[in-house]
């Protein structure tokens, strides 16, 4: 089941992608695996939808926001022990719009990270929006390549039915 989050539940979406960072260890980014999960403001700030388990736990969760006129993915963020179940595809899918494209950026050679997004329909942004520039100037200023960056589109006529 997909839901909006609860306020009282976004200390433990910070827990979610604490643990979700933990396999960028595998591929030798240490660093990233370290990275500080979103702010409590920041959840707060976007519209967060969670999926949860039989105990109405969240295991996963997906923060949104406008960016450009497109839906964008701030953050997506699985717990390991339910990965590879489709559930990120799920959440991506809820927040689809119709007319609507999705962005988000990422990791370029992570498996999970934009090869994944592929697989879903995502194509690379040959010429970023002036939101998506500002996001990835961000993340250069947090210490990110930007040659291992990539923003990223699901068009609408890209979205399923």
């Amino acid at each position: 089941m997909i839901r909006l989050a609860q306020p009282a539940e976004l200390p433990y979406l910070q827990e979610i992608e604490i643990a979700s960072g933990a396999p960028f260890r595998d591929v030798g980014m240490p660093e990233i695996a370290d990275d500080d999960p979103m702010s409590l403001e920041a959840l707060a700030e976007h519209e967060v939808w969670v999926a949860v388990g039989e105990q109405g736990v969240p295991l996963a969760f997906i923060a949104v926001g406008d960016v450009d006129g497109a839906v964008h993915v701030h953050q997506v963020s699985v717990h390991p022990a339910h990965a590879r179940q489709g559930i990120g595809a799920a959440l991506i899918e809820h927040v689809t719009r119709p007319g609507r494209a999705v962005t988000l950026t990422t990791f370029r050679d992570v498996p999970w990270n934009a090869p994944y997004y592929e697989r879903l329909g995502f194509r690379t942004v040959e010429e970023p929006s002036p939101g998506l520039v500002e996001i990835m100037r961000v993340e250069a200023s947090w210490g990110l390549d930007p040659a291992t960056r990539v923003a990223m589109v699901l068009l609408p006529a890209q979205v399923r039915p």
